[in-house]
């Protein structure tokens, strides 16, 4: 019972602030949605000119002004009170109803012991830099990545890979994905973005917005050797090259 109340009050907690958050916009006459469009937008050109000083500040700049604007939501405010209260009220519930476990002796059951390897990921979690896979050749292991902010590189051209379906998954804040095929691989690919592009092989969408697409080679369903990669970023681009 208690749990089941837990759950409710999250959903109420939620579903009021998703409330909020449209009253806001309907509201605020366009001026919230244009100071999240424009800072995107400088985050998205002050990446793509991050080399030079004024990338830096115009992507910093963006980068601050989106965390402000967002603080100063009111929805974000309610949720981060609401939130708040909800961890004092489970703390003093649980001072006054402490869990008590008790041991359930029940019939030993003998259970056979089961072996498990560890494989070394290619990848890790980051939140900021850039990741490349080795220059040199590598064992092949399934990718399953998130990254904050930063570019990543796979290059496919320098594994063996099996006579499988691989899954390469990546989810970046902000970033850029490029991925190089060999030219006798079928792939399939579903990228998910709020802004940028796409480029795969010879076709091109230079403007995703808020959008999902999805492509495969024509022998990719009954291809024996073949590769699926799934892509999402906020900002960020995919781009994928034979080599």
């Amino acid at each position: 019972m208690l749990k089941k109340a837990n759950a409710d009050m999250m959903t109420y907690i939620l579903l009021i602030g998703i409330v909020l958050l449209m009253l806001e916009v309907l509201f605020d006459h366009g001026g919230l949605i244009f100071f999240l469009i424009f800072s995107s937008i400088c985050i998205y050109l002050g990446k793509k000119r991050l080399a030079r000083k004024t990338g830096k500040l115009l992507f910093w700049f963006g980068l601050i002004s989106l965390i402000i604007t967002v603080m100063n939501l009111w929805a974000v405010k309610f949720l981060i009170f609401a939130f708040a209260i909800y961890l004092l009220f489970q703390y003093r519930q649980s001072k006054k109803t402490p869990a008590v476990i008790t041991p359930e002796i029940k019939e030993s059951i003998l259970l056979k012991k089961e072996d498990v390897l560890y494989k070394k990921p290619l990848f890790s979690n980051n939140v900021f830099g850039q990741q490349t896979s080795a220059e040199e050749i590598y064992e092949w292991n399934d990718i399953n990545i998130q990254s904050g902010i930063g570019d990543t590189i796979i290059d496919l051209s320098n594994t063996v890979l099996p006579k499988e379906e691989c899954i390469i998954v990546i989810r970046n804040v902000i970033g850029n994905v490029k991925i190089l095929l060999p030219y006798e691989l079928d792939a399939a690919f579903q990228h998910s973005s709020w802004a940028g592009a796409v480029s795969i092989f010879e076709h091109r969408e230079p403007k995703v917005f808020n959008q999902v697409v999805s492509y495969q080679t024509k022998g990719y369903e009954d291809a024996v050797q073949k590769v699926k990669v799934v892509t999402s970023s906020i900002v960020g681009d995919l781009e994928v090259k034979r080599i």
